[in-house]
């Protein structure tokens, strides 16, 4: 549940739908489905079973395995680090924006419009404020530890937003317009499939699975060794991949349902006005057509959606925090506090050059750092590992696996495609 957690959120119900809707629709969504089954699962087993056989930090976890070569298995670990860290900084800009739209209808009762206009009107101010106020948030929550603070209770809300999903979707058919949205959605046309989109789909697919910076390793490490690792990264990928589904199949219909009413989407040459705050501008549009209900509805879904967005961003600020305690034996307190107030000033520094920073982070990080480093755990596992070693480290969850169809794939898989297809896919698009 704790990384089904953090791979549902943001990354689900806001980078998915407006890749979706910037790549074509359908063919982004058959490519994205091959990428999660075909590259993203494989290393989402791969992750986990480094966790649990380093049963520490990233790094030291990658540290186990190269035996041989510390210094790099070190370096790699820290760029992961680095990598979490600036995708937790844009994240939390994302993420402030949710704030804000949860908050704004409350003040509307209240009759001051002024700050509900301010919370969700695009501006410097308000997207640093909101930021920070979410930064503040994950450093608290961190600092304090998760267990039996927001891992519960998301466990307890996360099917509330399940069940706000079915409402909307639901109702969002009713509605003119939504039959074109699910048409692009549905229909795939191939003329869409590029090379922009193979890279886009591969990125998506590892930025929704929290794959390649170290938050699926960091809870690898806290599964038991009785713990059927395959079984369980089925598990998550199906969750993630099944929110991200319906996310579209709510976002999309939505969409061509405010254009229906007014709301500009596209310009003359037919792109996405804004693909950044897609996600802002419809899901408010549909809520408006629900009436009083519609007011209800929209706050519980973007507060829920703070807590999605939330389980994400503690397992991103956790994994460079616990490699502080660690490695540089900080207290977990000074350790969140520093390690999430540099990450918080690198969110104000994006959200005040927003036009040059926001999309180049958000595409550094999750488009091609993610995926380049998963090919690297690919030949962590595939190359440096002992075969045996892996095989007795995967068969402690599942004795019997030796003789089924899983290990004898999943190996080879992992050593030679894996790494393969995700530089085959980069160099398709530098080419």
């Amino acid at each position: 549940m704790a990384a089904a957690g953090s791979a549902v959120g943001l990354g689900n119900v806001w980078g998915f739908p407006t890749k979706t809707a910037s790549n074509g629709g359908a063919a982004f969504l058959v490519i994205y489905l091959i990428m999660v089954f075909l590259l993203a699962f494989p290393m989402l087993v791969a992750e986990l079973t480094i966790g649990r056989h380093g049963q520490s930090n990233p790094v030291a976890s990658l540290r186990s395995i190269w035996t041989r070569n510390r210094v790099g298995a070190t370096f790699f670990g820290l760029i992961a680090m680095v990598t979490a860290s600036l995708l937790l900084s844009f994240y939390s800009i994302i993420a402030g924006w949710l704030i804000g739209f949860s908050a704004a209808p409350t003040f509307e009762v209240l009759g001051m419009n002024n700050v509900s206009d301010w919370l969700v009107s695009f501006g410097d101010t308000r997207n640093v404020v909101l930021a920070v106020i979410f930064s503040l948030l994950t450093i608290y929550v961190v600092k304090n530890g998760v267990a039996d603070g927001i891992e519960k209770w998301s466990t307890r809300l996360m099917p509330m937003l399940f069940v706000l999903f079915a409402v909307m979707i639901a109702y969002i058919f009713t509605q003119d317009g939504a039959i074109d949205g699910l048409k692009m959605y549905l229909i795939p046309d191939v003329s869409h499939i590029t090379a922009p989109l193979l890279v886009d789909a591969l990125g998506q697919a590892f930025f929704s699975l929290s794959l390649g910076v170290g938050s699926m390793i960091a809870y690898g490490s806290y599964l038991k060794k009785d713990v059927n690792i395959p079984k369980t990264a089925a598990q998550v990928a199906a969750i993630d991949t099944g929110v991200a589904f319906g996310a579209g199949l709510l976002i999309l219909p939505a969409m061509f349902v405010a254009k229906h009413n007014g709301v500009q989407i596209f310009n003359d040459a037919g792109e996405l006005i804004s693909s950044s705050d897609l996600v802002f501008q419809v899901l408010p549009s549909m809520f408006d057509t629900m009436g009083g209900a519609g007011i209800i509805i929209g706050t519980a879904f973007f507060v829920l959606m703070v807590i999605a967005a939330l389980t994400s961003s503690i397992s991103l600020l956790e994994v460079p925090v616990s490699c502080a305690q660690d490695e540089l034996n900080m207290t977990r307190g000074k350790a969140t506090w520093l390690i999430g107030g540099l990450i918080t000033v690198t969110s104000i520094i994006i959200s005040l050059n927003f036009g040059a920073l926001f999309n180049f982070v958000a595409t550094f990080t999750t488009v091609y750092m993610q995926p380049l480093l998963g090919a690297v755990w690919a030949v962590f596992v595939g190359w440096i590992w002992h075969r045996n070693n892996l095989l007795n480290e995967i068969k402690q969850g599942n004795p019997d696996i030796e003789q089924g169809l899983f290990w004898k794939i999943w190996p080879w898989y992992v050593r030679l495609v894996c790494p393969i297809a995700i530089v085959m896919v980069f160099l398709f698009s530098i080419l």
